[in-house]
């Protein structure tokens, strides 16, 4: 069901709000500061533009703000009434305009037991019985209760699913690896090529179809992508000496289709439910996270959902000016739409969180992709950043150089933890906090020519012998940063670095007056899908296509001809 949302004053026409005004005049002045500057002028400048939260540190001050931008910015969250739609999505409003639908992921972490309605029904019941029912669940597993149709213990877990069944799971259970149970690998199959399959199902390490449990994740069990999977898999075990009967005990199912799960030979009363108002890319906290469950056990798990609680609270209760999310958001919101920086970057350092970027990818971009605002009115304005990263330590030896001395204005965020759980020697945790310290104070500060000049004479190079090389030497500098510093990588803390993104996106969604929690933007890929796929199967030609495309079908089919013919 569509819902056209009643166009509202307060939300509408952003950019001439007197807010964003005195922004704009505010930008002209500061727009050419030096943050080494502003940071040589005042020595309290990390203390004023930093925040703690729990074992968390937020330092902001290695950004190209004073303390007006921030008051400003601040005036323009209230202007926009971020705390007004934040208490409607936190009590279960349909902030979803255009599927009529609540956002309620956060109910799914509400450790306080309180009460969260969607149309007058306390949905606080129906997740505790989910997580009950997954505790069960994964006990039998982890305890060797749970057996195969031989009688053989789970020692393999495959996650079949894709997009937010696919990412959330896999990055938290990479992120935690260091709490795995000892008997369990997981894997996570996404990718419709079969050479996915291929590479979990008989790879190096070929699974045994005795202790190899599937899990299928798909809200309305009819995700393309899933279900190719997800026959691949059950075909795979099936060449095994195995039965029908023998799936429901190597196959569960996350998702809300009864009928189609009993069709696949699953057993209902292994299905897990979610609901409609838990979007994909907010949806690890469901069932979607059986994987984590069964990973690392459901009082770690609930570890996971208390540390988001906790953030859910911070951003709740916080003053704008504390508030690490409405901060965050401000921030991207100050260099997206003032400085017309295209991407931002994250970039931890952390070997645990290499899955990170890749999964705040989709939570961001999915979510304020868009062009047109609440009301479908095309937007003027600037939305939606890019989001990328990697590993820090492997970014430096790669794309760090168009970081530092690039034309393009990239806000980037520095993660790591102080604490690690690898048994290594103290000096490689030196080199890597070294680096996560001095990339930050290297983009902020930038190197001179008359700099770069003292430190060459300093070291003994004769000037006139590297005169030409001098101005590719050079950084400008003045290159923002957040840095977030967290004691260690646990579920608690993980819970609540996630919830602190999700929140960000969420005050970003509102000031540029998007439907967050919608993704429009994929089903035209899925409608033309299925019509090149049914020219592919039938080896006609249908529908009429534009000639690229058509000249790629065509020489897709030569291709596969000369294969049959070669054979």
């Amino acid at each position: 069901m569509l819902r056209t949302a009643q166009i509202d004053t307060a939300t509408a026409d952003l950019t001439s709000s007197p807010a964003w005004r005195a922004l704009e005049k505010h930008f002209l002045q500061v727009k050419d500061l030096k943050m080494k500057d502003l940071f040589a002028e005042n020595p309290r400048r990390f203390s004023e533009f930093s925040l703690h939260f729990e074992d968390i540190l937020f330092d902001y001050s290695k950004n190209r703000i004073t303390q007006e931008t921030m008051q400003l910015l601040f005036n323009l969250a209230k202007a926009r009434r971020i705390a007004e739609w934040r208490d409607k999505m936190f009590s279960g409003k349909k902030i979803n305009n255009t599927e009529d639908r609540a956002a309620l992921h956060t109910a799914l972490r509400n450790r306080s037991n309180t009460p969260v309605y969607v149309d007058g029904v306390n949905v606080m019941p129906k997740v505790q019985a989910v997580l009950d029912k997954m505790e069960a669940f994964s006990q039998k597993v982890r305890r060797g209760e749970w057996r195969g149709y031989s009688g053989k213990k789970i020692t393999d877990i495959v996650n079949i699913g894709i997009g937010g069944s696919d990412l959330g799971p896999k990055m938290v259970c990479h992120a935690l690896t260091q709490y795995h149970h000892e008997r369990l690998n997981i894997h996570f199959l996404s990718n419709v090529d079969s050479s996915h399959a291929e590479s979990i199902l008989r790879g190096k390490n070929e699974l045994n179809p005795e202790t190899t449990l599937f899990i299928v994740a798909s809200k309305t069990f009819t995700t393309q992508e899933t279900l190719r999977n997800a026959q691949t898999a059950k075909k795979w075990f099936l060449d095994w000496d195995t039965t029908e009967a023998d799936i429901a005990k190597h196959f569960v199912a996350i998702s809300t289709n009864k009928k189609e799960v009993e069709a696949f030979g699953i057993n209902p009363d292994n299905m897990f439910e979610f609901w409609d108002w838990v979007g994909g890319r907010y949806s690890l906290w469901s069932a979607i996270g059986l994987s984590i469950v069964l990973a690392i056990g459901m009082p770690r798990f609930i570890e996971l959902l208390e540390g988001a609680h906790a953030m859910d609270q911070h951003f709740q209760t916080m003053p704008f000016e504390k508030n690490i999310p409405v901060i965050m958001g401000l921030l991207g919101i100050w260099y997206n739409n003032f400085f017309d920086a295209e991407s931002s970057a994250v970039l931890p350092y952390d070997y645990y969180l290499r899955e990170f970027p890749a999964y705040l990818e989709q939570t961001d971009m999915e979510s304020n992709g868009k062009s047109v605002d609440r009301q479908g009115r095309r937007i003027d304005y600037s939305t939606g950043s890019i989001v990328w990263g990697a590993e820090g330590n492997n970014g430096q030896h790669a794309f760090y150089q168009l970081i530092h001395q690039g034309t393009k204005l990239i806000p980037t965020d520095f993660i790591i933890g102080a604490i690690t759980h690898a048994k290594c020697n103290q000096q490689h945790r030196n080199i890597l906090v070294s680096n996560f310290l001095a990339q930050t104070e290297a983009l902020m500060i930038g190197r001179s020519q008359t700099e770069t000049r003292q430190q060459l004479k300093a070291a003994g190079v004769e000037l006139k012998d590297v005169e030409e090389q001098i101005p590719h030497m050079v950084f400008d500098g003045n290159q923002p940063s957040n840095s977030i510093l967290f004691k260690e990588l646990n579920p608690r803390t993980l819970g609540s670095l996630i919830a602190m993104y999700e929140h960000k996106i969420f005050v970003q969604g509102i000031i540029w007056n998007l439907n967050s929690y919608d993704q429009w933007g994929v089903e035209l890929g899925k409608h033309l899908t299925a019509k090149v796929l049914e020219e592919l199967e039938s080896g006609k030609t249908i529908y009429q296509h534009d000639s690229s495309t058509t000249g790629l079908l065509e020489q897709y089919r030569s291709f596969k001809q000369e294969k049959i013919v070669k054979s």
